[in-house]
């Protein structure tokens, strides 16, 4: 039996992961993680690298974050303490998705986490203070390989469900999509 349902979100390869929490009056089990029952929604490289963030302030925005190939990463998020609005957003070369987003509230209650596939940007904002998430990624991080875009884009076009408050100054730094972006070619 597994402890995961995998919901599509209408863009191939980005899932929701729903935990089954074994629980009583002491309290709940929760399995976070487990490669034999994650490959069927595609998690198919091992953990190379395990991040946790703390948000302090609610309206924030982290994001869109993303490695160039070859250190492109596939990762999967998890929010341990209140509440935020997580985003994934395709950037592969030929996907019939390009530039398009997902969104879904990752919550300490509600014990679901995104599967964000490699070829991807991802951004949240805290709906609530005080979040913390927890991250595994596929590929430990690159300086060289880092980038970013927008997370006020006009052309991407995220709705993101609360006014920004504040980001940081590299985030405000991440330029907007150009009509010349074509993708991340992953086979590079």
């Amino acid at each position: 039996m597994s402890r995961f349902t995998v919901t599509e979100t209408g863009i191939k390869d980005l899932r929701i992961i729903e935990r089954q929490r074994l629980g009583d009056a002491r309290g709940f089990l929760s399995r976070l993680f487990c490669a034999e029952e994650l490959a069927s929604a595609g998690w198919h490289l091992p953990i190379a690298q395990i991040n946790h963030t703390w948000t302090q302030a609610r309206g924030t925005v982290r994001g869109m974050h993303f490695q160039h190939p070859p250190h492109a990463e596939m990762k999967l998020v998890t929010c341990l303490r209140g509440s935020v609005w997580d985003v994934g957003l395709d950037l592969r070369a030929g996907s019939p998705t390009l530039l398009q987003w997902r969104a879904v509230e990752l919550s300490a209650d509600n014990g679901r986490a995104l599967l964000i596939p490699q070829g991807f940007a991802h951004g949240f904002q805290a709906l609530t203070d005080d979040c913390e998430l927890l991250y595994l990624h596929t590929v430990p991080y690159a300086a060289q390989a880092e980038a970013g875009l927008s997370a006020s884009d006009p052309m991407l076009a995220i709705n993101w469900p609360l006014p920004i408050t504040l980001q940081s100054e590299r985030d405000l730094r991440h330029p907007t999509v150009t009509s010349e972006f074509t993708g991340l070619d992953l086979n590079s």
